[in-house]
This record gives structure tokens, sequence and C-alpha cells, in this order.
């Protein structure tokens, strides 16, 4: 197999050519079709978020075809399409599992950060957290859900049933979620940069009702924010947006420092929350939805040898949507 590499945080990814991953009990091997990439990717690349397995194989919005099952995993899932994200595997036997909370389990394993994930031509997966996607499904355009959608996802709920929501940062994450809260009949407004038209002209192309920077402000106060820019200093900034007893959402996996703040626009009952990782349940959730939303992924398609610039460019933000890698 053929693979991009990361062997020390904060340096390039080295493509490489490695011997085929066995899978092993209950796991599947999986031909990859397409990757798309992650700000979370960013993250453990430039060493952000701590402990990666190294060496490591990135990636966790992993669709492909499965070509080989290890023992007691499902022989006939042998030719289906799946999808696997970013949490490949929980305890089942801690109190978080045990009350339905998989998400914060004591003992997981994420994919593309504990396991080898999908910057590469094939992957193992666990058979449990992978998802059987549709023969028609287009890979490159289904990749992005399964990070951006499912974690915007969970972010869309944590804003319980909020009207007017504000989406600071405007990347893969916010474009699929605007056009399902704009089928719910919400409205959206996205904040990014300052002087950013790109963004904001493409905010509105999805369906966002206003778009500008975080340093502007729409007319009316917003019923909640979510957070996907990993910049702690907009968590005030959210707060001052959103109206008494509103929600600000931390989406992001990693985020700058929260700057001090005076308790004048906490208070009120406004609520600050964070969204850690992803459960089973949200993809049985969410994908239904997307399709009725009909949910159209913008994507940038690299070839998997060019995933460095792939990160450069999401690192700068350069991209309309998502990037995704093509082996």
């Amino acid at each position: 197999m053929k693979a991009m590499v990361l062997e020390r945080p904060g340096t390039p990814l080295i493509l490489k050519t490695l011997a085929d991953p066995r899978p092993g009990s209950g796991e599947i091997r999986i031909r990859v079709e397409a990757c798309a990439v992650c700000r979370t990717d960013l993250h453990v690349v430039d060493g952000e978020l701590s402990h990666p397995k190294l060496p490591l194989v990135p990636g966790h919005e992993i669709v492909g075809v499965v070509e080989t099952v290890g023992a007691d995993a499902d022989p006939s899932l042998l030719g289906s399409r799946v999808g696997v994200p970013w949490l490949g595997f929980t305890c089942g036997q801690c109190s978080y599992c045990r009350a339905g909370l998989e998400n914060l389990c004591d003992a997981p394993l994420f994919t593309g950060f504990t396991r080898d994930g999908g910057f590469a031509t094939h992957t193992v997966a666990d058979q449990r957290f992978s998802f059987k996607l549709g023969p028609a499904a287009d890979p490159v355009a289904v990749a992005p859900l399964l990070c951006a959608g499912l974690i915007g996802w969970r972010a869309l709920t944590k804003a319980g049933n909020a009207k007017r929501i504000g989406l600071f940062g405007f990347g893969a994450a916010a474009h699929i979620i605007t056009q399902i809260s704009v089928w719910q009949g919400r409205q959206i407004y996205a904040f990014t940069r300052s002087g950013d038209l790109r963004a904001q002209r493409f905010a509105v192309s999805v369906g966002a009702s206003w778009a500008g920077g975080s340093d502007e402000a729409p007319e009316g106060v917003l019923d909640a924010a979510i957070i996907f820019a990993p910049v702690g200093e907009l968590v005030p900034t959210a707060l001052r947006a959103v109206r008494k007893g509103g929600r600000v959402v931390c989406g992001g996996i990693h985020m700058s420092d929260i700057p001090e703040m005076p308790y004048s626009i906490l208070w009120e009952e406004r609520e600050i929350v964070s969204v850690a990782n992803l459960t089973r349940a949200d993809a049985l959730e969410f994908f239904p939805v997307a399709d009725l939303a009909q949910v159209k992924t913008h994507t940038v398609v690299y070839p998997l040898e060019r995933a460095n610039e792939a990160l450069e460019d999401l690192r700068h933000g350069r991209l309309n949507g998502a990037a995704v890698l093509v082996p």
C-alpha cells in the first residue's frame, strides 16, 4: 500500500510504500476511494493534539470498498462501500459507554490519530465503527460528511431549536450545516475572517442569510452561535451576539485559549458548551437528514501524494468547502 505518513509532528507527511495492513478480529480492510481532509488532521500534523500514534497515517473521513474481512467480521460486507469516521473504537464498558455517551469513552481509539487512517490506498477499521453506504454513493462527495457533516450535526443539535444561528468560521462543516439549517427553516449568519469576501460569497451561495467578518454584526440578536474556527477570541464575540438564554457551541477538538472576559456577557443565562467527538447514533440520525435536505458538498480533489498541499490550502483558508484526497 501507499500512504502519507507523519513521522514527527510539525513536519511534512512522507509518501511511503508499506505492507498491506491485515485486519484483526472484527476488523475490515478497505481499499480507500476518497478521504476528506479535516482541520483536526491539521491539528494532529501540527502537534496541537498530544500523544498521537507515531508513525501515523492521518485521515478520518474515509470512503472505500471492503476487500478483506478479519475473523468475526461479517463476510457479507465484502465488496460493499463503507464510510469510516473519527471515532474508531470504544471500550463499551466505562460509565460513559454504558450511559450511551460513547463519544466520551474513557478508552477510545480515533481514526487517523491513535490508529492509522485514510491518507492511504488501504486502511483497516473496526467493522462496528464503519457505516455501510449505498453502491451509488459518490466517494468524493460523501467523504466530508464523515466528520465535517457529523460534527456539524452534533453541534447543530447542541444549538437546540434556535432559529437564528451564527456560524463562526465557514469551512467544510459550516457549508454542510448551512444547507441542513435552511432546509429546516432556520436562518444562518456566517462570520468569516475580516475581509474574506470569497468565503462570504460562498456562504451566501449555499444559503446563508447574511455573511460578514467576525468584527461585524447583522441586525438583531442571534438565538445561538456555533464556533467552528479554532479561535478562542471568538467565544466572547459570540456571547455578545446571542440573546439572553442563548447558547454558544464550540465545535472544534482544539481551540486557542479563551481570553479573559466580563461576566456581564455570560450573565442572563447564556451558555457555553463544547462538542466532543461523535457517536454512531449521530450517524444514524444525520445521513437520512442529509439525504432529505439534498446536501451538496463542495470539494477540491487532490491526489494522495499532494496531501501536504491540501493541508497547506486548508491552513491558509484557500478552500471553499472541503479538500478530498483520492489515491
